[in-house]
């Protein structure tokens, strides 16, 4: 894990609705946008001149019909058909430009949305790296998921969407003020406030609407959440028997996507029907106006029929406001949420550590080491002690006794509350996070597989390694016979059509840690998923791994640390008992119960 700040650009803010919020997600969105503002400007440009365009075709529209109808009188028809033709020709010109610059400005959309859309997943994965292992400990990994899918999805399509309309639609909207003042302003003042009404309820519906939008992203997330885990433990599901029960709380989280998604859709659907009511509405008082006017004498039969097209295209804009406002808002709850995991608190920098560990010999010594995963609760109290290099040390203890922290501890996965752990004399907090993890060789309980060959699991972050050297590696762990079964031995892909037992995934595991070779090893119940038979040939291959290392041992099985250097019984965070194998027993105290125990239940 790398101690980076936070990425360039990665903005942040509070994820609650409202119109605050709205405003500091938006914010953060442009702040992705910045690299590509002279692009975005472009873009807008064409837009708006593509609208502006659209709008100077009635003008010409106008001229065109007066010039039809004055060369209609009674003497006869003659109409200026140059004039005519001349006025054609400009206008399939004007709207081919207007074409060709509209589609110019979404083609860069598109790149922009698709580009920024690819920074903020990298951003998510990087700062996946960057942020504490308990963050994972306390949140739905489908609800980070989520955020790297379907928000920022979300975020790509609005962007898409929305500029350019809005952008298009506000020039339209006042390309056709202008247009209609200059032409006939009286008939400007009627449209003009008729639409009065479409832009205040547009304003109240917003300010309602936002925070259902926020609401369904969120309720997003659980229903992910939920399938994730439903669908990862669906052994545990049947076995169980609780399909019935996992299905209902499905529902429940289904229900409530549903409830928000039409909460918020409903409100901000009715923008379109307002828009075009009040659309309608400006129409029908343009034209009463008009025809008032046209009575009088006041203006002519062109002026009116030039205004029939300014309403249709100054109702039109009113609806993709509508709509790209609402597109925003989506953008905008989901800006929120990627913004939200991007604030998160960070493992703290350490660009300006020089000390390295490099030459290991393997001392360690836990110093008054106190931890606890919630600072009001202390899992570990008061834990003291010194492992001489190349010593095996085993952990013991009944489960809950904080075994497997003080391997993270070790790790450096978790930071200390009080004391200090040193390697060779030297501070863990003094070295890189990489410099410790590289220190160590670590086999744990759950094992974890990616997709691709064998070969690449097994020589996972290391190069250069032979087939000789795996295929010798794979004969120590008992891996010889399930190699040759599969259909092209280390370059078989690992995949749903390979079956693997879990005892099978464990030994990959245990050669991934061999071939790492690393000069110290954390066994983590490494051979909790093998049988006796396996469990013998990987503790000769244990033994072998472990000699000259210092190993931290922790298992259940007590007959497989009998050879250890030093055991270490813990019980409640503290240390009960230490000592070999043969003094502990001959202590006749808590060891010894939980190894007679042992022997009595199997016996049994």
């Amino acid at each position: 894990m790398s101690a980076q700040g936070p990425g360039p650009g990665a903005p942040g803010m509070p994820a609650s609705g409202g119109a605050k919020n709205m405003k500091k997600a938006l914010g953060a969105l442009i702040g992705y946008c910045r690299k590509y503002l002279v692009l975005i400007m472009a873009a807008l440009v064409f837009s708006a001149v593509s609208a502006v365009l659209s709008v100077i075709g009635p003008d010409y529209i106008s001229e065109l019909t007066e010039t039809i109808t004055n060369g209609i009188s009674p003497m006869g028809i003659h109409i200026d058909m140059d004039k005519i033709t001349s006025v054609a020709v400009t206008l399939i010109v004007i709207y081919a430009i207007s074409m060709l610059l509209g589609y110019l400005q979404s083609l860069i959309m598109t790149h922009v949305s698709c580009n920024v859309g690819k920074k903020m997943r990298s951003d998510i994965t990087n700062k996946i790296n960057r942020i504490p292992l308990k963050y994972f400990d306390s949140h739905n990994h489908g609800d980070t998921l989520s955020r790297v899918t379907n928000d920022v999805d979300m975020i790509s399509q609005s962007l898409n969407m929305s500029v350019g309309t809005l952008v298009s639609a506000l020039a339209t909207l006042i390309g056709c003020v202008v247009m209609m003042f200059v032409t006939e302003w009286r008939m400007a003042l009627t449209a003009i406030a008729a639409s009065l009404i479409g832009f205040i309820a547009m304003g109240l519906i917003m300010g309602k609407s936002q925070k259902y939008f926020v609401a369904r992203q969120n309720s997003l997330a659980e229903v992910n959440g939920h399938v994730e885990e439903y669908y990862a433990g669906q052994n545990i599901v049947r076995a169980y028997n609780s399909e019935t029960k996992g299905m209902e709380i499905f529902k429940k989280s289904n229900e409530m996507l549903r409830k928000n998604t039409f909460r918020a859709e409903f409100l901000s659907g009715l923008m379109m029907p307002i828009m075009s009511f009040v659309g309608n509405f400006g129409y029908v008082a343009v034209c009463i106006v008009g025809a008032a006017l046209a009575f009088n004498g006041t203006i002519n039969f062109s002026v009116v029929v030039a205004f029939m097209i300014y309403i249709r295209l100054f109702t039109s804009p009113l609806g993709q406001i509508g709509q790209g406002f609402t597109s925003i808002q989506s953008a905008a709850a989901a800006s929120e949420r990627v913004a939200e995991f991007l604030l998160e608190e960070e493992l703290s920098d350490e660009s300006e550590k020089t000390t390295k560990l490099n030459t290991v010999k393997g001392n360690v010594i836990f110093d008054h080491v106190s931890f606890g995963y919630n600072p009001d609760k202390t899992i570990i109290h008061d834990f003291s002690a010194k492992i001489k290099a190349g010593y095996k040390v085993a952990i013991v203890g009944p489960t809950g006794a904080g075994k497997t922290t003080i391997v993270n501890l070790l790790m450096r996965f978790y930071e200390l509350n009080k004391g200090k752990i040193t390697i060779d004399g030297i501070s863990l907090a003094d070295i890189t996070r990489e410099n410790v993890h590289d220190i160590f060789g670590m086999v744990l309980q759950d094992t974890w597989l990616f997709e691709g060959t064998v070969r690449d699991n097994l020589t996972y972050g290391k190069k250069g390694i032979s087939d000789e050297r795996l295929l010798d590696i794979c004969k120590q762990c008992g891996l010889k016979h399930f190699i040759g079964t599969l259909p092209d031995g280390l370059n078989t892909v690992l995949n749903d059509t390979v079956t693997i037992s879990a005892g099978q995934k464990q030994l990959l595991t245990i050669a991934r840690a061999m071939v790492e070779d690393a000069p110290m090893l954390i066994l983590d119940e490494a051979t909790s998923s093998v049988d006796t038979r396996t469990e013998t040939k990987i503790q000769k291959a244990m033994d072998a791994l472990t000699k000259g290392r210092t190993s931290f041992v922790i298992a259940h099985r007590l007959s497989t640390i009998r050879d250890a250097d030093i055991i270490i019984y813990m019980r409640d965070g503290d240390i009960r008992e230490t000592g070999t194998h043969d003094e502990l027993l001959a202590k006749n105290g808590m060891y010894a119960e939980l190894y007679n125990s042992q022997f009595v239940t199997a016996s049994n």
